[in-house]
């Protein structure tokens, strides 16, 4: 039998008592609605949400378009000495791995 978190539906509708309590175990879903007064063309036309949503079980990977698609986000890293220590055995063994020697080396050069 497939489960819904398996399917990963285009629209998932929960009506039950309590459909906050299912909610909270779903999380592969374009859209879930909740309640019976949540139908899906409230969430297609009217309600604010996006219509654009991921078919196919791609909400195991994809959540609906949102205006979070048109954002462009930047990562952050710092590292102290110390943090860089920690991890530098395992960069320079990836980088080496990877044949990206000046990688390893820009790790390395760091602590002479």
């Amino acid at each position: 039998m497939l489960c819904a978190e398996e399917y990963a539906a285009e629209h998932l509708s929960f009506l039950a008592d309590d459909s906050e309590a299912i909610l909270d175990r779903s999380d592969s879903a374009g859209v879930v609605l909740l309640g019976p007064n949540t139908p899906v063309a409230a969430g297609d036309y009217a309600s604010g949400t996006n219509h654009v949503l991921p078919t196919n079980g791609g909400a195991k990977r994809f959540g609906g378009l949102s205006a979070d698609a048109f954002l462009r986000s930047t990562t952050v890293q710092r590292l102290d000495s110390a943090g860089l220590d920690a991890l530098s055995e395992s960069i320079t063994t990836l980088a080496e791995a990877e044949g990206l020697e000046a990688h390893a080396e820009s790790v390395r050069r760091r602590f002479e």
